[in-house]
């Protein structure tokens, strides 16, 4: 069995899930679709936001507020992987994944929120 020093070091050393995800309302279909260099953090954080009524953007948090979590997806699109050895630049790599999904989905303004 490990120890709680070695499990806390394995956490840390784990790399965060980086990519595109999307927050889809399965009432209308208007999708929020972001990138992060940790899904994990990014989504925790909008779902605390919105939970508060602290969003940015304002009709994603009026129709979480009249719809409610449950009219909601969270789902994780497309992964950015980073091979050992390489220094991309990830921010640039992100924002391009992130509008090739936008055009590979075929959303328009009014589809997004």
């Amino acid at each position: 069995m490990k120890s709680k020093k070695d499990l806390k070091e394995a956490y840390q050393q784990r790399k965060p899930t980086m990519g595109v995800f999307q927050i889809r309302n399965t009432v209308n279909g208007k999708v929020l679709l972001d990138g992060s260099l940790n899904i994990r953090a990014k989504w925790n954080r909008i779902r605390t936001e919105l939970k508060f009524g602290t969003h940015r953007n304002k009709a994603l948090q009026q129709d979480w507020n009249t719809q409610g979590e449950a009219d909601f997806e969270f789902s994780v699109y497309a992964t950015l992987e980073v091979k050992e050895g390489e220094a991309p630049n990830l921010a640039k790599d992100l924002q391009l994944l992130t509008e090739m999904t936008r055009e590979e989905l075929g959303l328009d303004a009014a589809m997004l929120y």
